[in-house]
């Protein structure tokens, strides 16, 4: 009978050790294209979170991958990116134009592309996506320009960084 408490507290202690952990993280993917002259951003959010800022920010109920799904969710996705992530190319400022959404899994990736840069040096990006919805949230930058990689961790309380290529 002992050794049968002990090999199920060895089995229950462990078990209960590991609870469910919600991580809140976006990643954002920059690529400078020289032969498109464009920069390419490919951005993946989970889908519960972007849909509950979207939906507290809106009062709306966007029901994401459902039949009552609203039919121009585009427009709210595009104004939400515009709202909180933001470029510079070699300290000037740029607009993304949103080419569009899809959703695989849980999440949904959106495509921007910025036009029109000759060359690249610096890109600096602020990116506040899901920041004030959820304190532990977490965007991950990552490039590629020029063959040279960088990658940084945005948080809160450092929502902005500068990228030397």
């Amino acid at each position: 009978m002992k050794l049968k408490n002990t090999l199920l507290l060895f089995l229950i202690i462990p078990l209960l050790s590991f609870s469910v952990h919600k991580y809140y993280l976006s990643l954002t993917q920059i690529n400078y294209k020289p032969e498109a002259k464009a920069i390419q951003i490919t951005i993946n959010v989970f889908m519960d979170d972007i849909e509950t800022a979207l939906n507290k920010d809106n009062n709306i109920d966007l029901q994401l991958t459902t039949k009552k799904e609203l039919k121009n969710n585009d427009i709210y996705f595009e104004n939400y990116l515009k709202d909180k992530l933001f470029f510079k190319v070699d300290n000037i400022s740029k607009n993304f134009n949103y080419i569009g959404k899809e959703y695989d899994g849980d999440l949904v990736f959106f495509y921007l592309e910025i036009e029109n840069i000759e060359k690249v040096t610096t890109i600096d990006v602020t990116n506040k996506i899901l920041i004030e919805h959820f304190d532990e949230q977490q965007n991950l930058i990552k490039s590629k320009v020029n063959g040279k990689s960088k990658s940084k961790l945005l948080t809160k309380e450092e929502n902005s960084v500068q990228l030397k290529y």
